[in-house]
């Protein structure tokens, strides 16, 4: 039986605290691997994300046509060149510089970026990253996912991208959430947030919270590239995984509250990069400012 995610719950989970005076490489630095052309939103909401809880510096990956648009979308980036096979070089090269990876977002399902995955966290034996929608890894690769990962990854997916990844039916997923996720944590050996109106968090050892605290509003485009985002900035920060993706889940949840306050539909993902910063402040009153 899982436990409430509260905001009490995270004061048992505390972030690491950064110093006063830290500089942009003690707050880390974080990867984003995410969709083409189509789906460059999706990439920018997931590392602007990152950067608005606290990540220090921000890499993100786009075609050689979506550079400039990219570039425009987040002036803050660092983009790194390179499409599917290509450019995995330079990929691994910020990997290996620390970097927390985010991979996934905007991706369509295929077994290139899912092996893609794979590679990025083979690349350093302590890497840590969370992997979203088409990075999600098949049935089939469950095994050498669990191997690669062994706790080291957050993954996220919500009703449909669960049935996917452990090859049931998604109404069977619905029908049971929370032992869909132990499932999915047991067999892939990583944390799992198992995304819905009530969201499980799920560690591979068995710990589990359920959280519902969200709101309607945040049923909306990107609202997920956000999520991944903010809990790849708490890794890139030095977070475990567990820790993470619980302070991702109430962090992201609580800001849609603060919009829905105004409104309760019609906020955009976009609209919660502006509020995360004093979100993390009031749920962590000892965390340093991180615009």
């Amino acid at each position: 039986m899982s436990a409430d995610l509260t905001i009490e719950t995270l004061q048992t989970l505390p972030l690491p605290i950064l110093p006063r005076d830290c500089d942009k490489e003690d707050r880390g630095s974080v990867l984003v691997v995410g969709g083409g052309a189509d789906m460059l939103g999706a990439v920018a909401l997931a590392g602007l994300a990152a950067l608005r809880v606290g990540a220090g510096k921000l890499q993100m990956r786009a075609e050689r046509r979506c550079v400039p648009t990219l570039a425009a979308l987040a002036l803050e980036a660092r983009i790194i060149e390179g499409r599917d096979g290509t450019g995995l070089a330079a990929l691994i090269a910020a990997i290996q510089s620390g970097a927390a990876l985010v991979i996934g977002p905007g991706m369509e399902e295929r077994r290139r970026h899912r092996r893609l995955a794979l590679d990025l966290l083979s690349a350093r034996t302590d890497a840590v990253g969370v992997v979203d929608a088409g990075a999600l890894p098949a049935p089939a690769e469950a095994r050498a996912f669990a191997t690669v990962c062994r706790g080291r990854a957050v993954v996220t997916p919500h009703a449909g991208e669960m049935a996917f990844m452990l090859g049931i039916g998604k109404a069977e997923v619905k029908a049971d959430p929370e032992g869909a996720a132990r499932r999915a944590a047991a067999c892939l050996q990583a944390v799992v947030v198992m995304k819905g109106a009530t969201t499980y968090v799920v560690s591979p050892e068995g710990t589990a919270w359920r959280h519902e605290g969200g709101v309607a509003g945040l049923a909306t485009s990107g609202s997920g590239d956000v999520l991944a985002g903010v809990i790849g900035g708490l890794l890139a920060r030095g977070a475990a995984p567990l820790t993470a993706a619980a302070w991702g889940v109430v962090a992201h949840a609580e800001a849609g509250a603060a919009l829905s306050a105004g409104a309760p539909l019609g906020f955009l993902a976009r609209d919660l990069l502006d509020v995360l910063p004093q979100t993390l402040a009031r749920l962590s009153p000892e965390d340093p400012p991180s615009g």
